[in-house]
Parts: C-alpha cells; sequence; structure tokens
C-alpha cells in the first residue's frame, strides 16, 4: 500500500516514520526546512521509553512529484487543511481514501469537499508528539486511533472501497506499532477528543503550562471541569453518546496521562504561529449558541486565545 502523509510536523513525521517499514510511504509538506532536513538525513523519532531511531522517508515539496497514493492521511493544522486537502485530491488514486487525523471538528467538511464524499474518511488520534526541530520528533504518549466514515453506514460487504481501505489502514498501522481500530461510531470519539481538546488544550496555551499542571490548583481545576461540561452539553444536545459517562473525571484522567505532554496549541503560541483554537473551542461555541446550550467559558477562552 502507498500512503502519502501531508504534513511534517510532528505527528506527521511519527506516523510516516512508524509507516515506513509497513508501506511504501511519501511525505508531502510546504515546510521547506522539514522537508530538506528528511531528504537529508531521514525522521529522528524519541519513543516514549526513551529509545531514538531514525527511519528514512521519501519527501516531497510539489503535490506533481508526489506519486499515486491509496490513502492519504491528513495531518497539517487545521489553517492549512484546505490547501492540504487539495493535493490530497490531486495524488489520491481513484479508489483511494484520504483521512483527517487532525485536531477538531470542522477538518472533514473541506477534506470531503475537495476528494468526494466516497474518499473522505476521519480518524481521531491520541497519540501525542512534540517537534523537536526539523524531522525530529518526540512520541511522548502512544494511544489508539479510531477510524470512521461520516455519517456512519452499515459496512456493505467487499464492495465497499472506503471500509475495506479503513480495515486495511487499521491492520497496518497495528503492524507499525501505532493501535489502531476502525469505529461504527466514529463522531462519538470525535467530540469525546474535542471535548478534552476544548477544555486542556487553550488553558495550557494561556497559562503556559503541560496538561498535569492543570491539575495543581483548585481554581485551575475548576475551569477545567466547566470546559469539559460545556462541550459535553453541546455533544449530547447533538444527540452524541460519548464515550464516556464523567466528562470531567476523563479530561482528569487525561491530564494525568499525559502530564508531561506540551499540548499543540501551547506549542503552535510559544512559537508564534496559528493556532486551532476556531477549529475546537470556536466549533464547539458556535455549536452549543446554535442548540442553546450556554458555554460562558467555551467562548472566553476562544476570545482569549484568538487574542494571543
Amino acid at each position: 500500500m502507498r500512503v502519502l502523509i501531508l504534513g511534517t510536523g510532528a505527528l506527521g513525521c511519527l506516523y510516516a516514520a512508524r509507516l515506513a517499514a509497513q508501506a511504501d510511504v511519501v511525505m508531502l509538506g510546504a515546510w521547506a526546512e522539514g522537508v530538506d532536513a528528511i531528504r537529508a538525513a531521514g525522521i529522528r523519532v524519541i519513543d516514549p521509553d526513551g529509545r531514538a531511531w531514525v527511519a528514512r522517508v521519501r519527501a516531497e515539496h510539489d503535490p506533481e512529484a508526489a506519486p499515486t497514493a491509496d490513502v492519504a492521511l491528513i495531518l497539517v493544522k487545521s489553517h492549512q487543511t484546505r490547501r492540504a486537502a487539495a493535493w490530497a485530491a490531486r495524488r489520491l488514486a481513484r479508489d483511494g481514501l484520504a483521512v483527517t487525523l487532525q485536531n477538531g471538528l470542522d477538518n472533514l467538511p473541506a477534506l470531503v469537499e475537495a476528494v468526494g464524499a466516497p474518499r473522505g474518511a476521519v480518524g481521531v488520534t491520541y497519540n501525542a508528539a512534540t517537534l523537536l526541530g526539523p524531522a525530529a520528533v518526540r512520541h511522548v504518549v502512544s494511544l489508539p486511533t479510531y477510524l470512521g466514515l461520516l455519517p456512519a453506514r452499515p459496512c456493505a460487504g467487499p464492495a465497499d472501497a472506503a471500509q475495506a481501505r479503513l480495515g486495511a489502514l487499521a491492520g497496518l498501522l497495528n503492524a507499525a506499532g501505532l493501535a489502531a481500530q476502525v469505529s461504527a461510531d466514529v463522531e462519538a470519539r470525535l467530540w469525546g477528543k474535542a471535548v478534552v481538546n476544548a477544555a486542556i488544550n487553550p488553558l495550557t496555551a494561556l497559562w503556559r503550562v503541560a496538561n498535569g499542571e492543570l491539575l495543581a490548583r483548585p481554581e485551575r481545576r475548576r475551569l477545567l471541569a466547566g470546559l469539559a461540561c460545556e462541550a459535553a452539553a453541546t455533544a449530547r444536545a447533538r444527540g452524541v453518546a460519548l464515550p464516556f459517562a464523567d466528562p470531567v473525571a476523563y479530561v482528569e484522567s487525561v491530564c494525568e496521562a499525559t502530564a508531561a505532554n506540551r499540548s499543540s496549541m501551547l506549542q503552535d503560541v510559544e512559537r508564534g504561529r496559528p493556532t486551532e483554537i476556531d477549529s475546537i473551542s470556536g466549533v464547539v461555541a458556535a455549536e452549543a449558541r446554535r442548540l442553546g446550550v450556554a458555554a460562558p467559558l467555551t467562548e472566553a477562552v476562544w476570545r482569549l486565545v484568538q487574542a494571543l
């Protein structure tokens, strides 16, 4: 299977390096320094246990230089989705599948607009990684990835190309050491992660702290809990059955499990780059307004991070 990975940041490098031993992997990105570093010396990965290793991966700046791919994984920031989706549409096989593994709730519509509904899918990954420099990444947390189609639909058997591709991709990820499975209700997983991101990411970015520090003081925990409850109430108002009963307990457990992780939003703020706040808190706030759910904390942190 040939896999095209759109994005040369932390998760793009992690997935490319892991998959390189299992598939024909090509990376495509607009970050010239990152592409050049991958070409020159490969991708250096530091595993959660501290082991360091290097994977050689082909990388291109120009979509016309990339070969046709069976699967395209979108691993760019949300504000880069439309460009990445357009590039994926140009390189994807007619029966191929493009999968967004990004943070945020508004990436799949942009992807489907570019590649067509039959060739678009969504994934939710709980892997966390930190970019140490061009083509260098630390794999901080190794947790499962869930793949699925939206809107959810039953498998139509072998003729269902999208389901078949999803199954093959899940198998490939598992073989590469990245636990993955196809989910019959991926929207629940998508909103489940959105609850986590809408609670953790803005606060870490505003206070410049790692995830575990959100539990260090009662005042922080109260704000964390309030954001989690607002996002969960919004999801439930949409009719989404979240994959956890208690959003506060779940978000706190994520903070504990990823205590040393510096969220992607914090990393973006520290580097002076655009954040994904609009695709996370912005979408939650807009959906809450549409559904009549009170979400004043979400509205506030959305505007505060925008102001950074």
